[in-house]
């Protein structure tokens, strides 16, 4: 497997191209099955490629005791990222004491001494960024962490914490549906060194073109909640994809792998990490690194899919007050 480097000089962490996200593998989108969750990261592990991206907020912990499930005897296999501070619509926790409180916590859930790259999932706009990744930073003195990031931080924000410890990575949605970080938050990571993680890199679902309505969903998928998946949202934003679709077909990939190639394009610092309970289609998203796609295709795909056509804001409303702070 391609290997890509997130951060710089002493923060500086190798992982794979392709992570895989673990979200999914518990409820969210539906009801997944363990098994079939753990079996997709034992075969990462056998790939090479379980760069394994978790939180605390998944599943109220009972994400990160799966993961720990799955790695249990395995840990030298792996390159573990998890995530603390996020409420929801409940807005977030940067209080230095409580995050000892949550690295504890998830290192006992995952069953693990230490956490490879530990994010602060949302940015607490009550406690001072240099406060909280100042005890982050106690936690790598301490060996319970090796490297710090953020997730869905502004710019601003990023230059203040970076000045505190170094950042590896920002942890971002990124995909052809949600470009916005290219305009200021991109740039600050590249002029400071950190690495780019990208989430939600297949847009959630629509960017593997099985998406067509409503139906596709299960009864118990919180995408429901989105307003990008909300009746009038959902079809327009399905038929955006069709260009996908024919430029995948001209390829001879499917539109996942020319999606996530298109973002591999983008720079060798961005990771794409999607997340999948199936062997199968983690195997799907992983190629995507080993395919050689012209630039003018991934050029003609990038115009061809306008973000700014795309329905709906990516969170509930009470959500997106929490994103980009």
């Amino acid at each position: 497997m391609h290997t890509r480097t997130l951060g710089k000089d002493k923060a500086a962490l190798q992982v794979p191209a392709v992570g895989l996200g673990c979200m999914s593998m518990t409820p969210i989108y539906g009801t997944p099955d363990p098994q079939s969750a753990i079996a997709t990261m034992h075969r990462a592990m056998e790939l090479g490629v379980a760069f394994l991206d978790t939180a605390d907020a998944y599943a109220g912990g009972k994400n990160e005791e799966l993961v720990g499930q799955a790695i249990k005897g395995k840990r030298d296999k792996v390159i573990l990222a998890t995530k603390f501070g996020n409420f929801g619509v409940k807005g977030a926790n940067g209080r230095p004491e409580y995050v000892v409180e949550a690295c504890d916590k998830s290192l006992q859930r995952l069953g693990v001494d230490e956490i490879d790259l530990y994010y602060q999932h949302r940015i607490d706009a009550g406690v001072p960024v240099e406060e909280t990744v100042g005890a982050m930073s106690r936690l790598v003195e301490q060996g319970k962490v090796r490297y710090l990031g953020l997730s869905e931080a502004s710019e601003n924000t990023i230059r203040k914490a970076h000045a505190t410890h170094p950042i590896t990575a920002l942890q971002t949605e990124y995909s052809l549906f949600t470009r916005i970080v290219e305009d200021d938050v991109l740039p600050a990571c590249r002029e400071l060194g950190i690495g780019f993680v990208a989430y939600s890199p297949l847009g959630r679902g629509f960017l593997t073109g099985t998406i067509s309505g409503a139906g596709d969903l299960a009864e118990n998928d919180r995408r429901k909640e989105h307003p990008r998946y909300q009746e009038g949202n959902i079809e327009n934003n399905a038929g955006l994809v069709n260009p996908l679709r024919d430029l995948a077909a001209k390829a001879g990939i499917s539109p996942g792998q020319l999606a996530l190639a298109w973002l591999l394009s983008r720079g060798d610092d961005v990771v794409p990490i999607p997340g999948t309970s199936k062997a199968a289609r983690l195997e799907e998203n992983i190629k995507a690194a080993d395919i050689t796609v012209d630039p003018a295709l991934l050029d003609e795909l990038g115009a061809a899919i306008d973000p700014q056509r795309v329905s709906g804001t990516r969170y509930p409303q009470a959500q997106m007050a929490f994103v980009g702070v």
